[in-house]
């Protein structure tokens, strides 16, 4: 690593929705639920469900989670789902291709030489496949997952449990997520933040915010590579 590379942030992404569009799963919504939008009820409640079992001192696998919420939402909604439901459901979780303009912004970063990461509430080995599925592993060194700790985001443990992994200070880090809740507890922890302010995301007016605020990431990239190249 050349001293002028050392001197950057190092880059830590969030995976599902930042990286990766939650949006394919619209048409099983549709088809199952008869309404698109119910995906973001069952987002939204997953999301709900993962930090109160933190909360509790609880653990389950996200895949295993986002499974039981949407069998949840389909009680919820008097929607019988059959195996077949949920298999699709499963392979398309599984499948998730890359926001088109996310190879191209990766590829910025780092030919610009920044050292990047992920950090996602998915299993390590469900986060290692959906990343390959993507073709976006390559881009990383290393793939953190919240089962390391069995905390999910926001959780303070997760993002220093990364620092200490890098051996490096939290404020040598910046998270980008798409999730105000995400950088939220990233800030929290001491890091730099940028916000990906895809659909159905925006910035909460509401403590320190994050620096980087852009509604892609290649727009992202272009004020990281100003904002952090020093």
């Amino acid at each position: 690593m050349s001293e002028h590379s050392s001197r950057r942030r190092i880059l830590v992404f969030d995976v599902n929705e930042t990286l990766l569009d939650i949006e394919v799963l619209h048409p099983f919504f549709a088809r199952v639920f008869g309404d698109a939008g119910v995906m973001r009820q069952w987002f939204a409640e997953l999301i709900l469900y993962s930090q109160a079992v933190s909360l509790s001192g609880e653990y389950t696998g996200f895949g295993a989670l986002a499974v039981a919420v949407l069998r949840m939402v389909a009680d919820i909604r008097n929607v019988a789902l059959t195996p077949a439901d949920v298999d699709e459901f499963v392979t398309t979780m599984g499948g998730l291709p890359p926001h088109r303009e996310v190879p191209g912004a990766l590829t910025q970063l780092a030919d610009a030489g920044f050292r990047m990461v992920t950090l996602t509430n998915s299993t390590s080995p469900a986060g290692q496949s959906t990343l390959d599925n993507a073709g976006l592993s390559h881009y990383f060194e290393r793939m953190f997952s919240v089962d390391q700790v069995r905390r999910f985001k926001p959780s303070r443990e997760v993002y220093a449990h990364v620092a200490s992994e890098l051996a490096v200070e939290p404020d040598r880090l910046r998270l980008i997520a798409a999730h105000t809740w995400d950088t939220l507890g990233a800030i929290a922890a001491g890091y730099a933040a940028a916000l990906v302010t895809r659909p159905g995301n925006a910035p909460l007016p509401v403590g320190v915010q994050p620096d980087i605020v852009a509604p892609d990431l290649a727009a992202v990239a272009d004020k990281i590579i100003v904002t952090d190249t020093a």
